[in-house]
């Protein structure tokens, strides 16, 4: 069992520490920061961020019952209006990858959209190198919508995005709501 509590200023050097390469700081970041990651800019990434009703974004440190920090994730890009969010920046801390907390941490922040937060459709982009991520969602109830071609350059490569979602009906069916 996990939770989500809000990832603050005491939680940096943690997630500065899992992400140790710029391989996996892109994968993670899609390229919103640069390596390495700094306390600078987390301060920006975290800021008017978990203000129910007012902020665009929610970001998270994912807590195992013993009380140690195992993972981060965040939903973002919130659209109050069409009641729609975007899953991003999932990472599990290394000592914690292979067992089975992706699955957990997409669960509890699906359960803070649909129930907490009212959202209606909840999406998520993933690169097509990220296996593990995609059998993750799917496991979790999401469905891939398609793939966005060539969309982001690194290290003289394209990568490729699979576009995946739920809808407010379908994670109901699934939790027998």
């Amino acid at each position: 069992m996990i939770a989500l509590v809000p990832f603050e200023k005491i939680d940096f050097d943690n997630l500065i520490r899992w992400i140790d390469n710029e391989d996996l700081l892109t994968k993670w970041s899609g390229g919103l920061f640069n390596f390495p990651l700094t306390q600078s800019s987390l301060e920006w990434y975290i800021k008017d961020t978990n203000v129910p009703g007012d902020s665009d974004a929610f970001v998270y440190k994912v807590v195992a019952e013993d009380g140690s920090t195992i993972g981060h994730i965040s939903l973002g890009g919130i659209s109050w209006k069409n009641r729609s969010a975007r899953i991003t920046r999932v990472l599990i801390s290394p000592e914690n990858r292979g067992k089975g907390c992706c699955s957990e941490m997409v669960t509890a922040i699906l359960k803070i959209g649909f129930q907490n937060l009212k959202l209606h459709r909840i999406s998520l982009g993933v690169y097509t190198n990220n296996d593990a991520a995609v059998s993750c969602y799917q496991k979790s109830g999401l469905k891939i919508e398609g793939i966005q071609r060539d969309v982001l350059w690194y290290k003289s490569h394209y990568w490729s995005m699979i576009e995946m979602s739920i809808l407010e009906d379908e994670w109901k069916l699934l939790n027998q709501l």
